[in-house]
């Protein structure tokens, strides 16, 4: 039996037949089981911040293994109290940490947060995407997700992403939280306004809602920021949630949230096995640890200028717009498939969100030589899917 038809077979068809399956990578390159190398301009979906097989988060992972795996949460250990100061300390407001296994269930926690404030009106915008559990599919737009699993949980309320005066009218006295993402990543990396966050911020605090900022694509450095709403001044969130990049492969996910709102959960109102494990801490520290001592804030911003110039130097592409190494671009014609298809072909993994667009989220540690090389097969990659496209 091929692969495919092993996988065909015996996983849950949830995903479709994957394209390719990966033995193993090395930073920015994967090899299939072919043996056959790609440049990962994907990153796992923003999650690989030090690509593959980093030293630092093998030996993290390794060591803390050997010493202690697993203890539930009736105990803690040094790595869980470690991360959590130190996510305390990035975050830069007296706050409180919940731990989890992703991103999804960050969102569970932060939803639960909410409905402790007495109230249960949300208000989420179009094109979120905050994750396919049942609590956290109530708070995605994508009507393709939702559909087969309504009614979903929750009295929510939709508003334009950057619509101020939408959400200044959707926003009330009875609503418990506003849900944004800084960012929009599955949306195809689109930008709110200008003073769009500060203007929900202004909102929230006059009605008594909490503001909830989704940074689990964002987050720990993919924006040149450890958190990509620290590009706002003085901006402070109620509530935080993270995961993908936090632990660079070992699944983990955060919920931050300022003391006021932390303390309103209480023993018992929550929960989680794995939440707070001691390797996946442990890889999360490494990470931390590694994106600060290798300078990987600055190199993102740099890098990822270069790749967003690269991408916009060819006239089948009409928009870019990124910040630091999250870089969404649309095309002239509906070929985003095609195009995944060619780079592929051409040894790149990229990433459609849409017919007409692309996501770049790398792994931090891209270099200029990765760029470079990626810059000499663009070109090709593109007119390969605009050939393939036409009928």
């Amino acid at each position: 039996m091929t692969w495919q038809q092993r996988y065909e077979s015996s996983v849950m068809n949830t995903f479709g037949t994957p394209a390719l399956a990966l033995a193993r990578g090395e930073g920015a390159r994967v090899w299939d089981t072919d043996g056959k190398a790609y440049l990962d301009l994907f990153g796992g979906i923003a999650v690989n911040a030090l690509g593959h097989a980093h030293p630092a988060l093998v030996q993290a992972v390794t060591s803390q293994l050997q010493t202690l795996g697993h203890v539930s949460n009736l105990f803690t250990s040094e790595p869980q109290v470690a991360l959590a100061e130190r996510l305390v300390g990035l975050f830069g407001h007296d706050a409180r940490v919940f731990f989890s296994n992703s991103g999804s269930e960050a969102n569970e926690a932060a939803l639960k947060l909410t409905r402790l404030t007495g109230r249960s009106h949300v208000v989420a915008a179009h094109g979120a995407f905050h994750g396919r559990t049942m609590g956290s599919l109530s708070l995605t737009a994508k009507e393709a997700y939702r559909a087969p699993f309504e009614p979903l949980p929750g009295d929510v309320t939709w508003v334009p992403y950057g619509d101020s005066e939408a959400l200044t009218a959707a926003v009330t006295d009875a609503t418990a939280a506003v849900v944004l993402e800084p960012i929009q990543g599955e949306a195809g990396v689109l930008f709110p306004s200008d003073g769009y966050l500060a203007e929900a911020r202004r909102i929230t605090r006059e009605h008594g809602a909490l503001l909830w900022l989704d940074e689990v694509q964002t987050g720990i450095g993919r924006t040149g920021r450890w958190f990509a709403h620290q590009a706002v001044a003085d901006l402070e969130p109620d509530i935080v949630t993270l995961a993908k990049g936090l632990g660079g492969g070992v699944p983990i996910g955060a919920t931050i949230a300022g003391r006021a709102t932390a303390e309103l959960f209480s023993p018992g109102n929550h929960g989680t096995t794995f939440g707070g494990n001691p390797v996946a801490c442990a890889a999360a520290l490494a990470v931390l640890d590694t994106i600060e001592s290798d300078g990987l804030l600055e190199h993102v911003v740099s890098l990822g200028k270069r790749l967003s110039d690269v991408i916009a130097s060819d006239p089948a592409v009409v928009a870019v717009r990124g910040s630091g190494l999250m870089i969404g671009a649309d095309l002239a014609h509906e070929v985003a498939p095609q195009v995944v298809q060619a780079g592929r072909d051409a040894g790149f993994l990229l990433n459609a969100t849409g017919p007409s667009t692309l996501r770049f989220v790398p792994p931090l540690v891209l270099t200029d030589g990765d760029v470079d090389q990626f810059a000499a097969a663009w070109p090709g990659i593109l007119a390969a899917a605009d050939s393939a496209g036409t009928p």
